[in-house]
């Protein structure tokens, strides 16, 4: 678990303040905070008394951990939150969430165990619903809360619900899991052994009629049909007798009925295989960090008297996440160039290293950030990285330009002090100086052949020193007067043959920079498209889920004699078809618009740019 500490029990992740109101546990937001990875998130809700930590120790693989109790009271307050390795799917973490038991009269506040509902359904990829018994109408009567959830949740900012809302839910909703405990019957409609879900299909099956107490009959089970697409079914004998009921913890495996450890084995096992990594609206996988700050939005909400909002709610994680995401990106890519700068390098060597840390950059920023679709942050994040990085081009030519200095003025020392006291001031002093200058410009390349300044600071030099070969020239007596009108254009030639090797090296340089731009652009554009096709395939993955929901939805409905209502599901599903079909033609224009605006961000770039080599 890429997290900063292994939990070995769970800890308070939602709780009531002093006043009564929820709020987010700082250790629990410290600890999703570290979890760099996706999430997987499992949450369990039910009447208090109904055995739900159970279960959820199970899942984490341990006896004991979440409170269960032994008595009518309800031991878990709030939600409980436990992050462990996932154990089917490497490179992720499973949440697990235990919530406050719902109904405890005790409390009596029946706003508070919506809320906390809502917030299972919000924060969760599964929802596990527990409950004793049966499934009847007394139990879907109890399960009130799932009818409440479009009052008190909006899937999107705009005031004024649709009639294809229910599509909206379902793509966002977790997959629903009723885990019926305590349950003695056979299953059998008639004569014929039935299915765990079909029991729950069947029981959710609606009534003819429109009388008020038809409506109210119905409710539920549409609700439970309308907004999740997928619902699984376990039944689970009694797990052992009265007695030892009350320490189950305690309880070892050979003491628990085969028959409840085999069911609670195969809950375990589609949980781990089929509970999806935790998304939010547009495909977006989340990691912990974002989970806790999605917790921290919701929370927020509600404490505001405000209905929380899936849109409002991804714009403000969106904001949050992609902030830190361009942080800690430039921070993995500043400590990747200082972990490999030893200043002066070679601009290419230094290149090399700047690619590897901006695709490592760019990496951890794709992971961490989502819903920038407008590439702001991502510009934001390459805009840094380019000034952080000319920063350093420039410091490797400071460096280079500085060590060259200090070799020339090794090198040439004796060369200027002879120029200073005249010694070169004499018939035949010109060819000595010209033999020295050369001898010692060959020594000079040859100790700084590898520094980029190499030849700029020769040029800047070897220009500084025209005057003073001038003078000595016009010194020397033993020269003729055509041999010193050559040897004057034979310096200029020198010089203009100096200035333009260190054009030529200026030149390279901004070739160089160049490769860079394009370079940064190409693995740029990769990743943006990687990482669009993976978040559109998550997309259609999400819409085929909720039409194949809504096609089985329908056809149970003409079979049962609902034709308003399905017909009604029928505009639902063509309104999905369309909005797929949008979406999948455009996809290529959206991915050819990235590319565009991103050869436009690096022209731009390159326009303005210093050369800064």
């Amino acid at each position: 678990m890429a997290c900063g500490r292994l939990m070995s029990a769970p800890v308070c992740l939602i709780e009531n303040d002093e006043n009564g109101q929820l709020r987010v546990r700082k250790e629990a937001k410290d600890i999703l905070d570290g979890i760099k990875e996706p999430v997987v998130v499992v949450s369990v809700v039910g009447l208090y008394r109904t055995g739900k930590s159970y279960l959820m120790n199970r899942l984490a693989g341990q006896q004991s951990g979440f409170a269960l109790g032994s008595t009518i009271e309800s031991k878990t307050k709030g939600i409980w939150m436990w992050c462990v390795p996932h154990p089917n799917k490497k490179g992720h973490t499973l949440v697990l969430l235990d919530t406050e038991g719902l109904g405890d009269v005790e409390k009596g506040d029946e706003k508070h165990d919506t809320w906390i509902f809502c917030l299972a359904v919000l924060l969760s990829s599964t929802l596990v619903y527990n409950s004793l018994g049966v499934i009847d109408n007394t139990a879907l009567e109890k399960l009130h809360y799932v009818t409440e959830l479009t009052e008190n949740i909006r899937v999107k900012a705009k005031e004024g619900q649709h009639e294809e809302e229910s599509a909206d839910f379902m793509r966002v909703f977790p997959s629903f899991v009723w885990a019926v405990r305590d349950f003695t019957l056979e299953l059998k409609r008639g004569d014929e052994l039935i299915t765990s879900d079909e029991y729950l299909e069947g029981a959710l099956k609606p009534k003819t009629g429109c009388s008020p107490q038809t409506v109210r009959y119905n409710l539920p089970r549409n609700c439970l049909r309308q907004f999740f697409a997928v619902r699984k079914c376990f039944v689970f004998p009694r797990p052992a007798s009265t007695p030892n009921m009350r320490r189950m913890e305690q309880l070892a495996e050979e003491e628990l009925e085969s028959e409840f450890l085999e069911q609670a084995n195969t809950f375990c096992c589609y949980i781990y295989n089929n509970a999806q990594p935790k998304t939010v609206t547009g495909g977006c996988t989340i990691t912990g960090t974002a989970l806790g700050n999605l917790a921290e939005v919701y929370v927020e909400a509600i404490r505001s008297g405000k209905v929380p909002c899936l849109e409002n709610a991804v714009v403000s994680l969106a904001k949050i996440q992609n902030v830190r995401a361009v942080e800690e990106a430039l921070q993995l890519y500043m400590t990747e160039m200082f972990n490999m700068l030893q200043l002066p390098m070679h601009p290419e060597e230094l290149s090399d290293i700047h690619t590897d840390a901006e695709k490592k950059a760019i990496e951890v920023f794709i992971t961490l950030s989502f819903n920038d679709n407008d590439k702001t942050y991502h510009q934001e994040l390459m805009g840094k990285i380019h000034n952080e990085y000319q920063d350093m081009c420039q410091q490797n030519l400071e460096v280079s330009r500085m060590q060259c200095e200090e070799i020339l003025h090794e090198v040439f020392d004796k060369l200027d002090k002879s120029i200073s006291n005249g010694s070169y001031l004499k018939p035949g002093g010109y060819r000595q100086y010209r033999d020295t200058l050369s001898h010692l410009t060959s020594d000079y390349r040859a100790r700084t052949h590898s520094q980029i300044m190499c030849e700029e600071v020769l040029s800047t030099y070897l220009r500084a020193k025209e005057d003073a070969g001038n003078m000595i020239l016009q010194a020397d007596q033993s020269l003729s007067k055509v041999e010193q009108e050559n040897e004057v254009q034979r310096l200029k030639n020198e010089i203009l043959e100096q200035r333009q090797k260190g054009l030529e090296e200026q030149n390279q340089l901004q070739e160089q920079a160049f490769k860079d731009m394009q370079r940064t652009h190409d693995e740029h554009v990769k990743q943006i498209f990687h990482q669009m096709e993976r978040e559109h395939e998550r997309i259609i993955r999400d819409n085929e889920r909720v039409l194949e929901a809504k096609l089985k939805e329908r056809e149970a409905l003409l079979q049962q004699g609902f034709q308003q209502e399905a017909a009604r599901m029928q505009r639902e599903i063509d309104s999905l078809k369309s909005d797929m079909n949008k979406q999948e033609t455009s996809q290529p224009s959206t991915v050819s618009k990235v590319s565009w605006h991103w050869s436009v961000h690096v022209f731009k770039t390159v326009l303005k740019m210093d050369i800064y080599y």
